[in-house]
């Protein structure tokens, strides 16, 4: 077990590096397939440097349902000659299924505020373009499943939502090994902002992961930042681990008191790019371009609104 080795797989996606990582087990996995191009241009390549076969991989294993890492699956599963089993958080599973359910997911949250006549159009266009192919998982989870990969590895499965309803972390058994995919964002990556649908659910993921969790190796979908601005590459030691994850709890104090004032305050529509929230902005410092897709910005507020119209 001490010996299991894990790749980071990258394959580019404009300003993105998409990240996956082949675990050579007796029964090989990925975890997350990128887009549609992801598995023939970077995966297998990836794969062959190394002496394996994307042929043999047997388990495709989902952290949630965003079209940056579910979009290769059906391609990648293809390319296992569809003997891979394909698993997916059942709360994401509409994602793996269906291209419309990423465009519905825009318009029902950060598509509200962006004011783009032409965004579920855009939505709609890289949802075709991306995703290889709608599919049905073979394995639906609800958390607390355990996973053999063969031989003695095994993964045990946590439920950890607040990126997505559905996001997942695989931890490999024994090793402390996890795989979380977006669900620990730190600063964010690219965009600059953290993005989580659910605060509240965000919130105690990450203390679960720092807490009860304890990896001594975490696998992470993006470079996300640090606060002066540095990535974390995507695999940290236990120290850097909990360093993440303990900034990624501060950092969602810091914008969930500054979501609070706003939302106490009533929000006012001005010409601010980040209106109705262009308070919250301005007290944590945020200057990037918040239409940028994935749009992390108003993904998050509009967490903030949801969790604050329930509880007033």
């Amino acid at each position: 077990m001490s010996a299991l080795k894990v790749h980071p797989l990258v394959s580019p996606w404009g300003r993105f590096g998409l990240y996956s990582f082949f675990v050579d087990a007796p029964e090989p996995a990925i975890v997350d397939t990128g887009i549609a191009s992801s598995p023939a241009e970077g995966m297998a390549p990836a794969l062959e440097a190394i002496g394996r076969r994307i042929e043999d991989v047997r388990w495709i294993l989902l952290t949630h349902g965003h079209i940056d890492h579910v979009g290769g699956a059906h391609a990648l599963w293809e390319l296992t000659g569809r003997r891979a089993r394909v698993v997916i958080h059942e709360a994401d599973a509409p994602m793996l299924r269906s291209r419309r359910a990423h465009v519905d997911e825009y318009l029902a949250g950060r598509g509200r505020y962006l004011n783009d006549a032409e965004g579920e159009a855009k939505v709609a266009a890289a949802a075709d373009a991306v995703i290889s192919g709608e599919m049905e998982p073979t394995t639906l989870l609800k958390g607390g499943e355990t996973l053999s990969l063969g031989g003695d590895v095994t993964v045990s499965v946590h439920s950890i939502p607040g990126h997505t309803p559905g996001s997942v972390a695989y931890v490999v058994d024994g090793l402390r090994s996890a795989f979380v995919g977006d669900a620990v964002q730190v600063h964010g990556a690219a965009n600059g902002f953290p993005g989580f649908e659910d605060p509240v659910a965000y919130r105690a993921s990450l203390a679960y992961l720092r807490d009860e969790i304890r990896p001594r190796h975490l696998y992470l979908g993006h470079p996300y930042r640090r606060t002066d601005g540095t990535p974390y590459g995507v695999e940290l030691d236990e120290e850097q681990a909990e360093e993440a994850l303990s900034e990624s709890l501060d950092i969602e104090a810091r914008v969930g008191r500054a979501a609070h004032g706003c939302l106490c305050a009533g929000l006012r529509e001005t010409d601010s790019p980040y209106s109705p929230f262009a308070p919250v902005a301005r007290e944590v410092g945020y200057t990037t371009d918040p239409t940028l897709e994935p749009s992390p910005f108003f993904t998050s507020m509009h967490g903030y609104r949801t969790h604050f119209n329930q509880n007033s």
